[in-house]
């Protein structure tokens, strides 16, 4: 899979997961893909951001979906501002 092609699924897996966080009043944005391609990082807005469960919706969510897109993924992390 390119980098263009590691993208492009990202965005799709996240265009997957945004409503169910755009429900609880949260969003999510791509920020970068690092290490070839191995390391996704994202940035829980709104509602999400002071969730206490927002690790759990990373990890079993988003980071779940996104590998089932992209499967090299190893990791997704989330970047506070």
């Amino acid at each position: 899979m390119t980098s263009e092609e590691v993208r492009l699924n990202v965005e799709k897996a996240l265009d997957e997961i945004r409503p169910f966080l755009q429900s609880d009043g949260g969003d999510i944005s791509l920020l970068s893909i690092e290490n070839n391609d191995t390391l996704v990082k994202v940035q829980l807005q709104g509602a999400c951001v002071g969730c206490t469960v927002n690790q759990m919706t990373l990890k079993s969510g988003v980071e779940m979906t996104i590998k089932k897109y992209v499967p090299q993924i190893e990791q997704v992390l989330n970047i506070q501002s």
